[in-house]
């Protein structure tokens, strides 16, 4: 095989509850996680060198050990057992960095994906998901993609039963300037809100049924039918929206989009998405809000979702 291309799409929350601390310090969440088709591409050519190498067009983005890209491969390569592969990786970005839209799993996610079948390693898609939850919480979601119900550090996956990927249309900002670190968010989230915090795999399980069975995914059941949505929970964000400026400005903004179900940040932060019922919707609400964006210094794209992961193409 002389070149693989792998496209690694962006996701979005459509919840995103805390529900308390796990025995390993890390949050007990219940979410439900959205794929875009807002996606970076992630081309794979085998080299004879034993070698593993990227290159990025993002100058300001690590192309060594430190990018999951990287640390995905060396994972596969050892697990293969052949360490004499070899691969010159080149990746073009589209999903902002640093923005709560997971790029940087998605890309690991995208190594994983491609590389098993660049280099013929055979892993099934569950032992590729083993792999990835060993080197992030989002990544096992960023290769499965569509629509799921995503539990524990977020590594554990449950889809949703969807006749159809939504048909939702997204508008999505992000100011290029802003940034927030998922530590401290989940560290504010714990200095307001641990009075709050359940404590007992029964409540988060009650908690997880609460949300299989509630409005949201009701909702989104409806398919291309959907013309209404409850209002989005992100609980970062209720501790997010106070102490970040361009969180506050873009949210103000999206929320006079015209036609828009619902308005949520996204993750830890800092990108904001409106929904609507269709892309064409979502790209009839951005005209008339393009001036203010520019003008507030935001970035948008104009997406919809989609039912895979990191795919290869």
């Amino acid at each position: 095989m002389a070149e693989l291309l792998v496209s690694a799409p962006a996701k979005i929350n459509l919840h995103l509850e805390v529900l308390g601390l796990r025995s390993d310090g890390f949050h007990e969440l219940a979410m439900v996680m959205q794929m875009l088709d807002l996606a970076d591409t992630l081309r794979l050519e085998p080299t004879a060198d034993g070698q593993i190498s990227l290159r990025c067009d993002r100058s300001d983005l690590p192309t060594d050990g430190r990018n999951l890209i990287v640390r995905a491969a060396e994972l596969l390569r050892a697990r293969a057992g052949l360490p004499e592969l070899g691969v010159a990786m080149a990746l073009t970005k589209r999903i902002p960095i640093g923005a709560g839209l997971a790029g940087g799993s998605s890309n690991g996610a995208a190594a994983l994906v491609g590389l098993n079948a660049l280099w013929g390693c055979g892993f099934s898609e569950a032992q590729l998901l083993a792999l990835a939850a060993e080197l992030g919480s989002d990544m096992p979601f960023c290769i499965a993609g569509g629509t799921q119900l995503c539990f524990g550090r977020g590594e554990v996956l449950e889809p949703v039963a969807l006749t159809e990927s939504p048909a939702l249309g997204v508008l999505l900002i992000k100011h290029p300037e802003s940034s927030v670190s998922t530590p401290w968010a989940y560290g504010r989230c714990r200095e307001q809100r641990e009075d709050f915090y359940l404590s007992s795999e029964p409540e988060f399980e009650q908690r997880r049924g609460a949300l299989r069975n509630g409005p949201l995914l009701t909702a989104l059941r409806q398919g291309a039918a959907c013309s209404a949505l409850p209002p989005l929970r992100n609980d970062l964000q209720a501790v997010v929206e106070p102490e970040v400026a361009s969180v506050r400005d873009g949210l103000a903004i999206l929320r006079r989009a015209e036609g828009a179900l619902a308005v949520a940040m996204s993750g830890s932060g800092p990108s904001l998405f409106a929904l609507f019922p269709n892309r064409a919707a979502a790209a009839a609400a951005h005209r008339p809000l393009e001036g203010a964006l520019q003008q507030a210094g935001f970035e948008a794209w104009v997406c919809g979702c989609q039912g895979g992961g990191a795919t290869l193409g």
